[in-house]
């Protein structure tokens, strides 16, 4: 295969990527093809680490495959994860806005890839065509809103809740009585990470769950017997 052959692969694996991204959402496929000729693709075995916490901003990344946890480290080192990001999704964004280091941790809780956008030919690209960054602000309005939504989950007051909340959300209907089995795509220790918390905590809460007959749990499938009982339970915790 030749070296342009090659070339081409990879394009339009970034082009690919960058499109199932909220960030991106819209823009046409040139600006996409101009944006995948500024990235590079970074691979990482699970617990590599893709930067620290103020390590100098080399770019913002889009999840290809796998999962990057964002987290902080206290003083005391306990680690509290802000999100675990998975395919199609994007972070670190802040670094096109500040000269500063990244404010956070990432790790790959699992084998995967990502794409980085890098910081100073973006921005250059940025200057050169003013209509994109026009056209980016209408996507990242929508992404703030899905980030703001997150960091919501994050603050609900306890792991029983947080968990009610996320099976409840992925119910097309809340308020339906019949079982709704949910598959999982990631191992049961990321989604703990997720939802801030650790698999002790996170073991415990689904056998509670299940005690109270709300889920089923066979292997990597979840199945809410009533969404809208569960949802009933998330309600009264919410306090609404």
């Amino acid at each position: 295969m030749s070296l342009s052959t090659l070339n081409e692969f990879r394009q339009t694996a970034i082009i690919n990527t960058l499109r199932s991204c909220q960030l991106f959402a819209g823009l046409p496929l040139a600006d996409l093809r101009h944006i995948a000729e500024l990235a590079v693709f970074r691979g990482l075995e699970k617990d590599d680490y893709l930067f620290r916490e103020g390590e100098p901003p080399r770019g913002f990344y889009v999840v290809q495959k796998g999962a990057i946890n964002v987290h902080r480290v206290s003083a005391s080192g306990k680690e509290q994860v802000i999100h675990v990001f998975r395919a199609g999704e994007s972070f670190a964004e802040a670094a096109l806005a500040t000269e500063g280091g990244y404010p956070a941790d990432a790790r790959a809780l699992e084998s995967s890839q990502v794409v980085l956008v890098q910081r100073v030919e973006f921005i250059e690209l940025l200057k050169r065509q003013p209509e994109l960054a026009l056209r980016m602000l209408g996507s990242m309005s929508q992404h703030l809103r899905v980030l703001i939504g997150l960091v919501e989950d994050l603050t609900m007051k306890d792991v029983e809740t947080r968990l009610a909340n996320w099976l409840v959300k992925r119910c097309p209907n809340p308020e339906a009585q019949q079982p709704y089995a949910i598959e999982l795509s990631m191992t049961k220790r990321v989604l703990a990470a997720e939802l801030g918390t650790v698999s002790e905590t996170f073991s415990r809460t689904l056998a509670k769950f299940r005690e109270q007959k709300l889920i089923t749990v066979k292997g990597k499938t979840v199945t809410v017997l009533s969404p809208a009982k569960l949802a009933a339970l998330l309600r009264r915790h919410l306090g609404e």
